[in-house]
């Protein structure tokens, strides 16, 4: 598949076309019909749990957030290739990946409400959200570099944006992972905008893809917003990396219909018209089209599902609301496997701060 999308060409992985259509049969992934109607299931629920946690911070009941609304087939479809135990190194828009691993959304509007219980889901082999651009891409190296050293059949996922692919952080991961052949996918979410800035703006590269070619690995850019794409590109990443010819990096083209972050308003960078066409290539309405004309789905169900859904994340977030503060101890303890005495010495003035503070 690598050779027949060459991004130096300008080939685009797509499956599924915007219109619900499928345009290239012969990619089409080995997914049953339950399995499929099953990953839409998936992915109204990522997008309730979207909804849902942008309408809390908007109470003020959760803080700043990344709406994830319009990449939910980049994430799921990634997340549903790889196996249950191999690592996911995330960034902070891939909800539906977090989800299928096994973070619940109670997990993740206890992170987005600043508790460290948020960062704890037994049995997922994950990592933290992170926020600065592009720093978990010399991460997943590091741990693809373990799994291949212990001989591990495990491999890694890394998620990142376009504006990732700018940073320095993400020349050292690929360059290394490269050179050491280890076993990771490199998982780049091209959603067009880094913060505000334009894919244009800040690389001259016709695709990211491309990129791969440096590095001495594979490129593959994909329709984003095409799950059977998605799906079958990282099945078949997964399957290089697992078989021990190293990395992978794949390019999926994206939009965030939301906001950067809640914080962040759009309208001064983009247009109306813009945001427009992409609600048209929305990845739910797409798959939704597919499975009606297949006769898998109906109105009468999509309602039931997005009503079962939302009882569920009501369910969730009231655990969330009910649940006690981070206490001192949970901040310092989930760093290191054993306290550095330079951590030990911090946590204990801040404990003289504390209750020199509540003596007040």
């Amino acid at each position: 598949m690598f050779k027949q999308f060459d991004p130096l060409k300008g080939k685009q992985l797509q499956i599924l076309d915007p219109k619900g259509k499928i345009v290239n049969e012969k990619y089409m992934p080995d997914l049953s019909d339950e399995e499929v109607v099953k990953a839409y299931q998936f992915m109204i629920y990522a997008r309730q749990v979207d909804v849902k946690a942008v309408a809390y911070q908007r109470m003020g009941r959760l803080y700043t957030l990344p709406p994830n609304m319009g990449q939910e087939a980049a994430a799921l479809g990634s997340a549903m290739a790889t196996d249950k135990d191999d690592w996911m190194v995330p960034a902070f828009r891939e909800m539906a990946a977090w989800l299928f691993k096994g973070v619940t959304a109670r997990h993740m509007y206890l992170y987005w409400k600043g508790s460290e219980d948020g960062n704890v889901a037994e049995g997922a082999n994950f990592m933290p959200s992170a926020v600065p651009v592009a720093s978990q891409v010399p991460h997943a190296a590091g741990i693809g570099y373990a799994l291949k050293y212990k001989k591990s059949k495990q491999i890694a996922i890394c998620y990142f944006g376009d504006g990732g692919t700018s940073e320095g952080d993400f020349h050292e991961g690929l360059n290394f992972a490269g050179v050491f052949k280890c076993p990771v996918i490199f998982f780049c979410n091209n959603n067009h905008y880094a913060i505000s800035v334009p894919r244009h703006e800040q690389c001259a590269a016709e695709t990211l893809a491309q990129k791969a070619y440096g590095y001495g690995m594979p490129g593959i850019q994909v329709d984003g917003n095409d799950f059977f794409a998605v799906y079958a590109a990282t099945k078949e990443a997964a399957e290089h990396a697992r078989s021990g010819k190293g990395p992978v990096l794949i390019e999926a083209v994206t939009y965030r219909r939301g906001y950067h972050t809640t914080s962040d308003d759009p309208t001064k960078y983009r247009t109306a018209e813009e945001e427009k066409e992409w609600e048209l290539k929305d990845p739910l309405t797409r798959m939704r089209t597919f499975l009606e004309e297949k006769g898998l789905w109906d109105e009468d169900k999509e309602k039931a599902e997005i009503e079962k859904a939302n009882k569920d994340i009501g369910k969730q977030f009231k655990q969330v609301e009910e649940h006690p503060p981070t206490t001192l101890d949970q901040i310092f303890a989930n760093t290191f496997e054993e306290m550095p005495d330079q951590l030990k010495k911090q946590k204990v003035r801040m404990e003289k701060f504390l209750r020199w503070k509540e003596g007040q």
